[in-house]
């Protein structure tokens, strides 16, 4: 199909792959940031075809997999309520909580909805005016905007049964967190288009200058990623850093202005916890005081549980680009889509639900 195959020629990827190891004379160290990035690589192969001087990391960019356990646990509290109507995308529900999930929820018959818009939550409500329509607000800068045209729209309509359990975080203040770390081995960044798609690239030119570091914006499809590493290597080997965008035709420097005024209008920045990695600094959105109304974590006082992580699970270790997904010894064997230790093995975007569908069989041999 046109402008699907022309981004998965085989015979470009080749010739980028050329190019790259024409380019490469040290080793190198680049992350990509998005999860559904990683699943390209993996799906493709991409990882395989550099050459070895090369190393791709994988970030911490799945929203599913960083939600924080205690958000999933609160999830799990307000899903069992007889008054409350909880909706969720898919990707949500069978990520593992300390006593269950979302489906198991479901199953002892809480009201648990899979939507595809926050946006759906307000004609549940409106039918249903004697409970209250709940809906898990979770994502990167992506997914935010929608979710705060739901905020705005149930005040405007004055819908008092319309809440959100938010818990969107926030990809520069992580890259930040990964860059200081005393083990940080990141050299340079893919950085994910869809995220700048909304956002623009502003803030990671000031952390390339901050750090020293270059960003390359990019695409998901094979050639998208092979340009990006290409850029990459190029400004590694001349020692540049900044941010160059291979995705323009999706992404502007200054992002979807109306989309950024819209969380603007509805989110403040603040902290926020993220899974398997810790508490980052202002790297969350939270309601503003004029929205605070609609958090469902202060109506139905869920906030404050306390929780304990699997102690066998790595997913923090894999979010952080520390370990590969095949290091954990409960790899497809006691941790599998169908009984995930952590949320990395279930999510769509995680990095050991990529691994065990492209390269379990690799890993068993």
């Amino acid at each position: 199909m046109k402008y699907l195959d022309e981004y998965r020629d085989p015979a470009a990827a080749v010739k980028f792959r050329e190019l790259i190891r024409a380019r490469t004379t040290r080793p190198w160290a680049i992350m990509e940031v998005c999860g559904g990035q990683t699943h390209t690589i993996v799906k493709y192969g991409i990882d395989d075809l550099l050459p070895p001087r090369i190393t791709l990391i994988h970030g911490p960019g799945c929203p599913v997999c960083v939600t924080p356990l205690e958000m999933i646990d609160q999830a799990l509290v307000i899903a069992a309520r007889p008054d409350v109507i909880f909706c969720s995308f898919g990707d949500m529900l069978r990520v593992p909580g300390s006593r269950g999930d979302l489906l198991s929820v479901k199953a002892s018959g809480g009201d648990v909805r899979i939507v595809y818009s926050p946006l759906d939550c307000l004609t549940v409500a409106a039918a249903n005016p004697d409970r209250t329509v709940v809906f898990f607000a979770v994502g990167f800068e992506t997914t935010a905007p929608a979710n705060a045209m739901a905020v705005w729209q149930a005040k405007r309509l004055e819908m008092e049964n319309f809440a959100v359990l938010v818990s969107h975080v926030l990809v520069p203040p992580a890259v930040a967190a990964i860059l200081s770390s005393p083990s940080n081995r990141v050299q340079g960044f893919l950085a994910a288009g869809h995220v700048c798609a909304v956002m623009g690239y502003e803030e990671y030119e000031s952390l390339a200058e901050r750090f020293r570091v270059p960003f390359v914006v990019t695409g998901f499809e094979p050639l998208d990623l092979l340009e990006g590493v290409y850029r990459c290597v190029c400004m590694l080997e001349e020692g540049r850093c900044g941010v160059e965008n291979q995705y323009a035709r999706v992404v502007r420097r200054e992002g979807n202005v109306e989309s950024r005024r819209a969380i603007e209008e509805v989110f403040e920045t603040g902290d926020r916890t993220w899974r398997g990695i810790g508490a980052i600094p202002m790297s969350g959105y939270r309601l503003r005081p004029a929205y605070a109304a609609y958090d469902a974590a202060v109506r139905f006082g869920v906030s404050g549980l306390t929780v304990r992580e699997s102690a066998e699970c790595i997913s923090g270790q894999v979010l952080r680009g520390m370990k590969k997904p095949q290091e954990c010894s409960a790899f497809g064997t006691r941790c599998t889509p169908q009984t995930p230790l952590g949320a990395t093995m279930v999510s769509s975007e995680g990095a050991c639900a990529a691994y065990y569908q492209y390269r379990r069989m690799a890993v068993k041999t």
